[in-house]
């Protein structure tokens, strides 16, 4: 049950929801709820109810599944973010100079046992 505040003629409104989870609407065996207050603008209260009224579900519906969503996105790179991050590796990869592959190795054995025995020990 969604209820706004009065207060019609502000930019924002302040919206409360509460109410139990139809378990057979849904498809799972129960859901605990909590009333939440939150203030959305004019838009996004429009948007909420036109995606609500499109979708055939409720507004609560609605947050929670955009909510769950944007949790899901956190820490994902944006298609931006791994555009540039791939730019940086194509022009970095070209500047590791090339080496034989025994002194890789070798090098990697080295640095394993240094590891093993606590660090590197200083050459000074």
């Amino acid at each position: 049950m969604w209820k706004s505040n009065s207060f019609a003629a502000s930019r924002e409104r302040s919206w409360s929801f509460t109410g139990a989870l139809d378990t057979s609407k849904y498809g799972v065996s129960s859901m605990a709820t909590t009333k939440v207050t939150f203030t959305l603008d004019q838009a996004t209260v429009a948007r909420l109810r036109r995606s609500a009224e499109r979708l055939r579900k409720s507004r609560s519906e609605i947050v929670r599944e955009a909510i769950r969503d944007y949790g899901e996105r956190i820490g994902k790179l944006s298609e931006r973010e791994r555009l540039q991050m791939l730019e940086v590796f194509d022009e970095m990869v070209p500047r590791i100079p090339p080496r034989p592959l025994a002194e890789v190795e070798r090098e990697l054995k080295a640095i394993r046992l240094a590891r093993r025995g606590g660090g590197r020990r200083s050459t000074e």
